[in-house]
């Protein structure tokens, strides 16, 4: 079975999210923007969400975490918390 290990920036606006993908594209890491601005407790921790299957997170999180290249900036991706950016950082088909 697929597994992913995925870290995520959560925030309320597609603009914010806009924002901080920029920053990211000019150098700034994703684990310190998700211990500033996101919105979910996982940024204490960097964003990072640990591993996990298919279907435990919701879907259109889903779609991009088990799509998207290991290592890119996704995003924003909405969903009924807000908008977030997300980085696969490892994946097993």
């Amino acid at each position: 079975m697929a597994r992913a290990s995925a870290r995520h920036i959560l925030v309320k606006t597609e603009g914010e999210c806009n924002d901080l993908k920029s920053e990211i594209a000019n150098g700034a890491h994703f684990s310190d923007l998700a211990e500033k601005y996101s919105l979910c407790p996982s940024g204490k921790q960097g964003g990072e969400l640990g591993e996990f299957g298919p279907g435990q997170m919701v879907k259109e999180f889903d779609t991009v975490v088990f799509s998207a290249p290991v290592g890119e900036v996704q995003g924003p991706v909405k969903t009924q918390f807000g908008y977030h950016l997300v980085e696969v950082t490892a994946r097993e088909e």
